[in-house]
């Protein structure tokens, strides 16, 4: 068929503009191997945003072994010629990218992935990674001296993973700027329970076997995912306020202690509720597992998880941080008082709740028990380092500061800025200068040099 002239000109019209859109479209880069924080450098992955993760996991207890299959669905905030995920340890069979088959090479906990074709800037994509291997715990002077991650117990697994222990265990986005939702699914020798975040969905058993299904569908920071296998005696119910509670707890501790914890955690999780905002997840709950090695207890998403339960305040601190630190999470790890400070000045309030103390008086109490010249106090609260992140400074004179603003401000102005920090910030990210400007904003005073002296100077403060 032949053109007229005029058409040939249109068409090379069209050709030409065709050929400046493809030109004008910036050509695909590697995503960066991290997210940018100074303590964590290479944690978290650029170029795409972590939307949902489906965890398909089997263990056994006998040989450690763990063989998993995670199937991230994220979009590119980039055209992509490559991204990363972390995974430490394990070892990779198979990586798929939309079905399709993806080379992949790793550099120590870095796998870079490598498509058939480019991964489109604001295009939702699937990967696919087939592993397994032995998890190992993480040790080293960041928590408390502990080993934290995926700890083996008698009788299955105790997973806590704050801050960067999840890539041991499933490969994904591994810094709390990167959340997600979540199916979680377990696979474990029948007669254990794996009890995970959310709700869950299904529970049934075939052959040896044991398969539960969880769905955590409010976003949430890789660490505070969990799957936690073992023995355990279950209770389900609603709180007084109407919220449902799932509490596990191994029975070698049921009667170790003098802490009822599902009456704990139910009556907390409502009081918070009224101090804080309303409840921010579908469930409450606990997993309590006899794991004596670990020493800790950690904020699991909708179900605090305890190395065993020590005492009251442990569950009213670590129910604290369903709303500061999983509901509302850090942007970086150096405004971890954002959790630690809030968490532990709940405490304070717990005690003035139930008149034993007041929020004051335990303020002086922990700022007179430590001389000027002792250690605590060279912290620098606001950017306390990677190794002391979890330094007594952080939680105490994080929860000093609070009570320094509240007796600044006045009751009235601090009860509305927690709920109305926690509504702003629900299911994402906050850090230390947006704490600030809302402080500013709701009592309507300059207050950087409250700030200042109690997060960003070293020393102790004078009264």
């Amino acid at each position: 068929m032949a053109l007229s002239r005029s058409a040939r000109l249109g068409t090379l019209a069209t050709a030409a503009a065709s050929f400046l859109v493809i030109a004008a479209a910036p050509a695909p880069t590697a995503g960066a191997p991290g997210i940018g924080d100074p303590y964590f450098p290479r944690l978290g992955n650029g170029g795409f945003d972590a939307r949902h993760y489906n965890l398909d996991i089997a263990y056994d207890p006998d040989s450690g072994r763990l063989d998993g299959r995670t199937t991230l669905t994220a979009r590119a905030t980039q055209n992509l010629s490559s991204f990363d995920l972390d995974l430490q340890q394990l070892e990779i069979t198979k990586v798929e990218v939309n079905g399709r088959r993806a080379q992949f090479t790793r550099d120590g906990d870095e796998v870079t992935v490598t498509p058939r074709g480019t991964l489109a800037r604001g295009r939702d994509f699937t990967v696919t990674v087939t592993y397994g291997g032995i998890p190992e715990p993480l040790g080293g002077p960041i928590v408390f001296g502990s080993k934290y991650g995926w700890m083996k117990t008698a009788d299955g697994v105790f997973v806590a993973c704050e801050p960067n222990a999840a890539s041991t265990w499933f490969p994904s986005s591994d810094h709390p700027a990167d959340k997600a939702t979540y199916d979680i699914r377990i696979k474990a020798p029948k007669g254990l329970t794996g009890v995970s975040n959310g709700r869950l969905v299904s529970t049934y058993d075939r052959g040896d076997s044991t398969y539960t299904h969880w769905r955590e569908s409010r976003p949430m920071a890789t660490y505070l995912a969990t799957a936690t296998i073992g023995k355990f005696d279950v209770r389900t119910g609603r709180t007084p306020g109407g919220t449902p509670i799932y509490v596990a707890i191994d029975p070698v501790l049921k009667n170790s202690n003098n802490v009822d914890v599902y009456a704990v955690t139910a009556a907390a999780t409502d009081y918070w509720s009224q101090v804080f905002g309303p409840y921010p997840f579908e469930e409450t709950g606990a997993i309590v597992d006899d794991m004596p090695e670990a020493g800790f207890s950690l904020e699991v998403q909708s179900k605090p998880a305890y190395s065993a339960v020590r005492n009251e305040t442990t569950i009213v601190h670590e129910l604290a941080h369903q709303w500061f630190g999983d509901s509302v999470s850090v942007a970086q790890w150096k405004d971890i008082w954002l959790n630690e400070g809030f968490a532990t000045y709940a405490q304070w309030l717990w005690a003035e709740h139930q008149g034993t103390r007041s929020a004051h008086d335990s303020f002086l109490a922990a700022y007179n028990a430590r001389p000027a010249d002792a250690a605590f106090w060279q912290i620098k609260v606001a950017d306390p380092q990677r190794d002391t992140m979890f330094a007594s400074a952080v939680y105490q004179r994080g929860a000093m500061t609070l009570q320094a603003l509240r007796e600044r401000i006045g009751d009235q102005a601090f009860f509305k800025l927690l709920p109305t920090w926690t509504r702003l910030h629900r299911y994402g990210n906050a850090d230390t200068a947006d704490f600030v400007r809302l402080a500013e904003r709701i009592s309507g005073q300059q207050l950087d040099d409250l700030f200042d002296t109690w997060l960003f100077t070293t020393g102790k403060p004078s009264l």
